[in-house]
């Protein structure tokens, strides 16, 4: 039940549209062609087990974990704001 001006299921809707687009933008993100054999940053060889499972790899599993370890610091915003907002 919504209140105020927002109509029912407001809250459900702003739920839906931030999981949609993190799946938008993490689709986005996946590697897409020919894997490398060697990591683009290190130059270590890339397992082919690393290159079978995932297509377009480009990166060691230490590099991407360092890549992955930054998105998450800088990982997109909150759309439905702070609780104190909602009250006022």
């Amino acid at each position: 039940m919504a209140g105020g001006f927002a109509k029912d299921g407001a809250v459900q809707d702003q739920i839906d549209a931030t999981i949609e687009d993190a799946i938008k933008r993490a689709r986005c993100q996946l590697p897409q062609g020919e894997s490398l054999t060697n990591c683009e940053e290190c130059d270590t060889v890339i397992p082919t087990a690393r290159r079978e499972a995932i297509a377009g790899v480009r990166l060691c599993i230490n590099c991407q974990a360092t890549v992955d370890k930054k998105q998450i610091a800088s990982s997109g915003y909150n759309r439905r704001g702070s609780k104190d907002s909602q009250l006022r």
